[in-house]
């Protein structure tokens, strides 16, 4: 008689990084649909060239470093880093921007650290950040949402599809035809020129909390991140402390002076907190690790994103905050790292 025998570990896996991969992406969905009704057709372009490049680049460096190439690729981890890119590139952005940013995230961010488990930074930030300060123009140029209301042109598959092919317009548009300012934008140039956030509220690219079109892709990036924490893909520490940083501190500066400080909804329903909240910052390789880490992670994140929309030069610093944070990880888990039962931590001096 044979006796089946296993070798360990005795108890399998109850989900491994594809299938962890497979959820982020699936939970993502509602909040590109939104993203495409609102925005056009764009984001499904840079989507597109996001996943290509992501893959080329992926597939690149694993062949460079002697690893397995097919099975390496279906960890779905260079389309996670994809789809993030099409979330935070305007929907209008020529391709070859959005190929740069791919390439940085994956070859530069990603495998020139060891690969996946060892990047520091968030990879779709670096690329996104990178692409920022290399084509500050293009980056710029951000649409309003379809709107009945608002007077601009929104441009057909076929005109999104040349601009993104060749960077330019037909003859009878041009960037004032298409390209307004973001919410975010609007209300910090409207503080600065001593508007109150009541008035700025009037303007027709403002809804009843945060910026149109922004609301709802906001809310079902949210149900997407509920979905994630049901499933126990991420945990709630760091989506706390990330809304916990940007709500605290907007709230006490708007209860003290509503006319020039903007809501705490404004902060939370316009611009990238959402998103941030349930799916960047909980990228579990370059976040904290402890519990308490966790917290505090997020929370800095949540300031940051907030102490830049009020004080910096930028009009949203999700990617900045990440990155930032990204740097303080080794000293918050060294700082929040937890006791080990039964022992004392040593403290200097001790023998």
């Amino acid at each position: 008689m044979e006796f089946e025998r296993r070798d360990a570990p005795f108890i399998a896996p109850t989900s491994d990084v594809s299938s962890i991969m497979r959820h982020v992406l699936f939970a993502l969905v509602p909040a590109a649909l939104a993203y495409v009704w609102f925005f056009g057709s764009g984001f499904i372009f840079n989507l597109i060239v996001a996943s290509l490049f992501c893959i080329a680049g992926e597939s690149l460096m694993l062949r460079l470093r002697g690893k397995p190439v097919e099975s390496t690729l279906m960890d779905y981890s260079a389309l996670v880093t994809a789809a993030l890119l099409a979330f935070a590139m305007p929907a209008l952005t020529p391709w070859w921007v959005t190929a740069t940013a791919a390439l940085f995230a994956t070859v530069v961010a990603k495998h020139l650290y060891g690969g996946l488990g060892y990047n520091l930074f968030n990879p779709a930030m670096v690329g996104y950040v990178v692409a920022l300060v290399a084509f500050p123009m293009h980056m710029n140029l951000w649409t309003p949402p379809r709107l009945g209301d608002i007077d601009y042109h929104f441009m057909t598959i076929a005109e999104t599809a040349r601009y993104t092919i060749t960077g330019t317009f037909p003859d009878y548009l041009s960037f004032d035809a298409i390209s307004r300012a973001t919410p975010l934008d609007v209300v910090k140039a409207g503080l600065n020129n001593m508007l109150t956030f009541s008035e700025l509220r009037a303007y027709p690219i403002m809804g009843d909390f945060g910026g149109r079109g922004w609301e709802w892709i906001g809310n079902f990036t949210a149900i997407g991140g509920a979905w994630l924490l049901l499933k126990k893909i991420i945990r709630w520490q760091i989506p706390f402390g990330v809304l916990m940083g940007v709500l605290a501190p907007s709230s006490l500066m708007y209860i003290m002076d509503p006319g020039i400080n903007p809501s705490p909804g404004f902060h939370l329903f316009t611009g990238g907190t959402i998103l941030c909240a349930f799916f960047i910052a909980t990228d579990p390789v370059s976040a904290a690790t402890s519990d308490r880490g966790r917290l505090v992670y997020g929370f800095g994140i949540g300031f940051i994103i907030y102490a830049i929309r009020e004080w910096g030069s930028y009009a949203d610093g999700v990617a900045f905050a990440v990155l930032l944070m990204n740097m303080a990880v080794p000293a918050i888990d060294y700082l929040t790292m937890p006791r080990i039962v039964g022992h004392r931590l040593k403290k200097q001096g001790d023998r």
